[in-house]
């Protein structure tokens, strides 16, 4: 080992304004190889999911209002007692650790205490600001020139160091960091040094999150505006005609699910394409998973069916899990797709079938309706009398489909190759989200689902289930799931036709956004 490397290394990594999607590549593979993370106030937490589990986290962000959990001071000292000993450390800051955010006082106290340290450039909170709120920085038909200004300087500085009587007419464009407790001062120099008192003005609170907030005024009633608005930091304020352009370019805010808070109860691992497609169409999603999938204890009974699978006419796959975990198995024992040769291969849907070809293996039968009944419908409307049918599923389930085709005189082997564990941790924070009346919307992608999340929030009665869910809309992905809500004395508001993770969230759009579907 070299070393720099038992000397440690720190790495400034910027994490971007708030949109997760916006960290860099570079900050991403920091993160996923770093024992030590330092994270910001203004950092989003879901960034901390690339960390790994082995990993030490501190907070050591810091509020207006001297609402610190460290002070400069002390975090420069943590940087440098974690540097030097042997610790791969990410400083992870909001934005840029270079543009207003103390990352070259940080160096210097790094470089002086001899450890060693790279810098990781983030997007910048006033381009994305500005983006975020529909208004370009930059127009040829407006301005060529911008200028970044902090409204809060170095406490103790005797007179301030912003040369406003060159910046107010000086840059078309003016875009003030930390700006809000100060505004009024602000505008006043503006006015003062000549800028005229009709240029707009906006001011963007917690840009490109679900919860960005913007306003809009002029240097004479900015103040005025964000005040009766409830405008607090962090916000930025962008002044100048391109914010004119804001009624034209505006997207992030306009999108149809935007500022929506959604609770996601899908498998961590399969809550991924769910997540980023409501996220996509502006919602605020919170993962909550219902259910942890592990192996089954004994596998002896599917183990007994690969080695007679010559003997089945059908394997039947009605979800992501038992695919994933049947072919684990035959990985497990030397086989592979090969040995399903000659069997037909049934798909409950789409997601399935494509989850089938990854494995080189393209379903024979997709029902019109996707669900276990459907995949029934779809086999007895030909002979299955006499035919061998293996099911490989969880190891509990609904017996829909098997007690089907055996009344249609079929051979069942039922073989369990996964099970659902319902997780523990954070059902206290869950009830907190409800009780405080944050969630707008629950989906659910399983009857399962359904059953553990009412578990989580713990509910001691009838009366208290609907009191958490008061005002709460219910998504389910079908009609399985949606039975298992009505049964259970809720509502379904909102259900696709076709019973697939994009038609579910197309569903949900049409249910906000009617005329876009």
């Amino acid at each position: 080992m070299s070393e720099k490397n038992i000397k440690g290394k720190v790495y400034l990594v910027g994490a971007g304004p708030g949109d997760p999607g916006l960290l860099t590549l570079r900050g991403k593979y920091l993160l996923q190889r770093a024992e030590v993370v330092f994270y910001d106030y203004l950092v989003n937490k879901k960034l901390l999911k690339h960390v790994p589990d082995t990993a030490k986290l501190i907070y050591v962000g810091k509020k207006g209002g001297g609402l610190h959990a460290y002070t400069q001071e002390g975090i420069n000292q943590l940087l440098v007692e974690y540097g030097t000993s042997g610790k791969r450390v990410v400083r992870l800051k909001g934005g840029d650790p270079f543009i207003f955010g103390r990352g070259a006082e940080e160096i210097q106290e790094l470089v002086e205490a001899g450890v060693d340290f790279e810098v990781v450039p983030g997007v910048t909170s006033a381009t994305a600001a500005a983006t975020y709120a529909g208004i370009p920085i930059t127009h040829r038909g407006y301005t060529t020139s911008v200028a970044f200004v902090t409204g809060h300087e170095a406490t103790g500085k005797r007179e301030s160091t912003v040369a406003w009587d060159k910046l107010a007419t000086g840059a078309g464009t003016i875009v003030v960091y930390m700006g809000i407790k100060n505004l009024p001062i602000i505008t006043s120099k503006l006015l003062e040094h000549g800028r005229a008192p009709e240029t707009p003005v906006a001011v963007v609170r917690w840009a490109s999150t679900p919860i960005q907030r913007s306003v809009v005024g002029t240097l004479a009633t900015i103040t005025d505006v964000v005040r009766e608005a409830g405008i607090t930091p962090p916000a930025l304020v962008i002044v100048g005609e391109v914010v004119n352009l804001r009624d034209t370019v505006d997207w992030f805010e306009r999108r149809p699910l935007f500022g929506k808070r959604m609770v996601v109860t899908r498998t961590r691992e399969q809550a991924s394409e769910l997540v980023s497609l409501l996220e996509e169409n502006g919602a605020d999603c919170l993962e909550y998973s219902t259910i942890h999938i592990k192996p089954v204890d004994d596998y002896s009974l599917l183990d007994h069916a690969v080695q007679n699978m010559s003997s089945y006419d059908w394997i039947l796959f009605t979800s992501l899990n038992a695919i994933t975990y049947f072919f684990k198995r035959l990985e497990a024992i030397g086989q592979d797709s090969r040995i399903l040769a000659g069997c037909c291969i049934g798909a409950v849907g789409r997601a399935t079938a494509d989850e089938l070809l990854k494995h080189g293996i393209r379903a024979d039968l997709i029902p019109e309706k996707f669900t276990g009944a459907g995949l029934a419908e779809s086999l007895i409307a030909g002979d299955m009398s006499g035919k061998h049918v293996l099911l490989p599923r969880a190891e509990k389930a609904m017996e829909t489909l098997p007690e089907m085709l055996q009344d249609a005189g079929a051979a069942v082997t039922v073989t369990p190759v996964y099970r659902n564990i319902p997780p523990q941790g954070r059902k206290d924070e869950l009830r907190e989200e409800l009780v405080d009346g944050n969630i707008e919307l629950v989906t659910f992608t399983s009857s399962s689902t359904v059953t553990n999340f009412l578990t989580m929030i713990d509910a001691t009665n009838e009366q208290e289930l609907h009191q958490l869910l008061d005002g709460v809309k219910l998504a389910a992905i079908g009609p399985v799931t949606a039975e298992t809500i009505q049964k259970n004395g809720l509502n379904v508001d909102i259900q696709p036709d076709n019973y697939t993770i994009p038609d579910m969230v197309a569903a949900i759009v049409g249910h906000y956004r009617p005329d876009e579907t």
